[in-house]
């Protein structure tokens, strides 16, 4: 018992760690996508040290990582602690993800939500951020 609350003291305090310090992510978008660079510029000012390649075409890098279902995609996709991120999910689910370690791929904000971070819109639209597996299954992960 003992044992356990140690580990997530440890866990908790790593995380804050990470938090002051970047946590690594690396990103992988095209060389023209604004949108992308706004993401990566918004992941750096939440806690995020940040990677990127750019690559003309990211079909491959999203089939290597287990991204396949065209509908579970968008503009970016991004690689932290073992996990997918693809599009524009906020820095706050990116966190969560990492703090509950659910047994997933990753977590996608897929097409392009209009009020998500690194998109700019007058108009807020609402979107979920979802949970995919690599039968590509997916689960409600955040509603906005």
């Amino acid at each position: 018992m003992l044992t356990a609350l140690t580990l997530g003291i440890g866990s908790v305090h790593a995380q804050e760690v990470k938090r002051k310090f970047g946590q690594p992510i690396t990103v992988y978008k095209t060389p023209t996508c604004g949108c992308c660079s706004s993401w990566v510029d918004y992941l750096k000012t939440n806690g995020f040290r940040v990677e990127t390649h750019d690559l003309n075409n990211l079909d491959g890098i999203k089939a290597q990582y287990g991204l396949t279902e065209p509908r579970l995609k968008s503009c970016h996709t991004a690689i932290v602690d073992g996990y997918v991120v693809e599009g524009h999910v906020p820095a706050n689910d990116i966190w969560r993800l990492l703090s509950e370690r659910p047994d997933v791929v990753g977590i996608t904000a897929p097409g392009m939500p209009q009020m998500s971070p690194g998109m700019m819109s007058a108009k807020p639209e609402g979107y979920d951020v979802l949970s995919f597996d690599k039968e590509n299954k997916t689960d409600l992960f955040s509603r906005y």
